[in-house]
């Protein structure tokens, strides 16, 4: 065990910014949860490795519930009673806290799809960025303020949710701040979980249309956006998700230098 009950607490407080009954409630709320998603061997090992004062909200008889990791922060959000930002935050300060081996980490991420590499500290993934982080990109790109920025943001990657298939949605989700996840399952649920056939002057004038600006301006913002979102998702499912669009709209879209591969 890495650090004792109190210096735990600290430690989500400081990661979090909150105070030491917030933090207490982020983690028993986080342990809580992560019982419910682990299968019991795998609870009981970590309770193991938490401090004995903490092992209680570990405790589990009951097979691992196999839901995602939106569900896993509405549930955190309910038992702390706090949005679902809040709850992402807190979980992630809580899995931050170093309070289990890396072994026994690994072995608890290994039990979790990829789409919680987001909450953890360490692991193979791409770590998923803040809303805010993820709007300060575009509106470095754009000029835009990051309330615009994020409008346009939605507006792209709802677009672009009803014209790719529904496991690449999935996958992006995985990695883009949950504050973008509505739109991208309001263009998921606009195709029925399928690829939309789309012609290009089609999906910019949507994008126009749902961001408010004049097609020409959306076309800009959406070349940010999707620079943006390479940097947030990595290469590989970048170029997983371009794979699924026709050629002009690699060429109109994909940012400088991203057409390779």
């Amino acid at each position: 065990m890495s650090v004792d009950a109190e210096r735990f607490a600290t430690l989500v407080q400081d990661a979090a910014g909150i105070d030491d009954a917030h933090a207490r409630r982020a983690i028993a709320a986080t342990l809580a949860t992560l019982a419910e998603r682990l299968d019991p061997g795998e609870a009981r090992d970590l309770a193991d490795e938490v401090p004995p004062e903490l092992a209680a909200w570990l405790a589990t008889n009951t097979p691992a519930a196999r839901f995602g990791v939106d569900e896993f922060i509405r549930r955190v959000a309910e038992r702390e009673g706090v949005d679902a930002a809040s709850a992402e935050r807190d979980a992630r300060a809580v899995f931050t806290g170093y309070a289990v081996s890396p072994g026994e980490l690994a072995d608890v991420a290994a039990e979790l799809p990829n789409e919680f590499a987001a909450l953890l500290p360490r692991g193979p993934w791409v770590d998923r960025p803040t809303v805010d982080e993820f709007a300060a990109r575009i509106a470095r790109r754009t000029g835009l303020d990051g309330e615009r920025a994020m409008r346009a943001a939605g507006a792209v990657v709802e677009t672009l949710a009803e014209r790719i298939s529904g496991g690449e949605v999935e996958d992006l989700e995985a990695r883009l701040p949950l504050e973008l996840h509505p739109a991208l399952e309001r263009g998921r649920a606009a195709s029925g979980d399928h690829a939309r056939s789309m012609p290009l002057h089609r999906f910019v004038s949507r994008m126009a249309e749902r961001e408010g600006v004049p097609p020409a301006k959306a076309l800009v913002h959406a070349r940010a956006v999707l620079a943006t979102l390479r940097e947030a998702v990595g290469d590989e499912e970048f170029l997983d998700v371009m794979s699924e669009l026709p050629a002009d709209y690699k060429r109109t879209l994909m940012p400088a230098g991203a057409r390779s591969g």
